[in-house]
């Protein structure tokens, strides 16, 4: 039986008005080149609806939807930083900003690629995602 080596940490918006709580191993996260990812510079931390705790209520963010309407992109109202969202490609989990984690040494965590710009061909690749 292995160990679960995950942790939870904060993060949240610049101004601090939207506040969260995720559990990870904080290993590994995803840079996606779509066209909200590459202008937002989402690196993306994926994970179940169990390992997450928004501790901002809806009302006080935005929401923001485009394309198919599945993803929920939630933003600050005040300062406009999205750090996190429900993804179309896990609409049972959220998509964290891995930068907006507090104290999460960006160095320390393997950023790979995911081709966006076709996902729809890439999905696929990222299926099983959750660490």
């Amino acid at each position: 039986m292995t160990k679960d080596t995950r942790i939870w940490k904060e993060g949240g918006c610049h101004c601090g008005a939207v506040r969260f709580r995720v559990r990870d191993r904080f290993e590994k996260v995803l840079d996606c080149n779509c066209s909200i990812c590459r202008k937002k510079g989402f690196l993306h931390l994926i994970v179940p609806k169990s390992d997450f705790t928004s501790l901002t209520p809806e009302e006080n963010m935005t929401l923001y939807q485009f394309n198919t309407k599945t993803a929920k992109h939630w933003f600050c109202s005040t300062c406009g930083v999205a750090p996190f969202y429900v993804p179309r490609s896990h609409p049972d989990g959220f998509d964290v900003n891995a930068r907006c984690i507090d104290d999460l040494d960006l160095n320390a965590v393997r950023i790979e690629t995911f081709d966006g710009d076709q996902w729809e061909q890439q999905i696929d690749t990222i299926a099983g995602y959750e660490t």
